[in-house]
């Protein structure tokens, strides 16, 4: 099954509730099942050029996707790092990077949030909370929006 990530189906069911505009920015509940979430590790891990390990940029026990070339632009990272492009946290959720025209339409159907710290002039407005998939149809937006997550990141079409 494709998703078009511009005009996403609606998220099942209604937000999950998150700290909003604290951080950190933590999703606090509808958490991905332990099998859902390796397999989105799984869908990180096997794309070309991504290394996982300790996050640069958030709490240690996320887990970075980081590039061994980035090439993409600044605002495809997660800074000050200039090669994690995204992290999935241990209950499932992701913070990263998409293209800034898959942002709106991806919140306006409930998977994503924006990132507190994207408000800031310093730091990019593609940085978001993409909520923990809780099934495989919900697995598969995810991972839809890692891979876009992932093409801006490498500056692949």
């Amino acid at each position: 099954m494709t998703v078009d990530l511009a005009a996403p189906p609606p998220r099942p069911g209604p937000r999950p509730l998150t700290t909003g505009r604290e951080i950190p920015h933590d999703q606090l509940d509808q958490f991905s099942p332990p099998e859902i979430r390796a397999a989105l590790v799984k869908e990180a891990q096997a794309l070309p050029g991504v290394f996982t390990g300790p996050s640069q940029v958030s709490e240690p026990s996320s887990l970075a996707l980081r590039l061994t070339e980035p090439a993409g632009p600044w605002e495809a990272f997660l800074h000050p790092s200039r090669d994690e492009f995204g992290h999935i946290h241990r209950v499932g959720f992701l913070h990263l990077t998409l293209p800034i025209e898959l942002i709106g339409p991806l919140e306006a159907a409930g998977w994503v949030e924006p990132h507190p710290i994207s408000r800031r002039p310093e730091w990019p407005d593609t940085i978001v909370m993409l909520y923990a998939p809780r099934g495989e149809a919900e697995l598969t937006l995810a991972t839809a929006a890692l891979h876009a997550s992932w093409l801006q990141a490498t500056n692949k079409e």
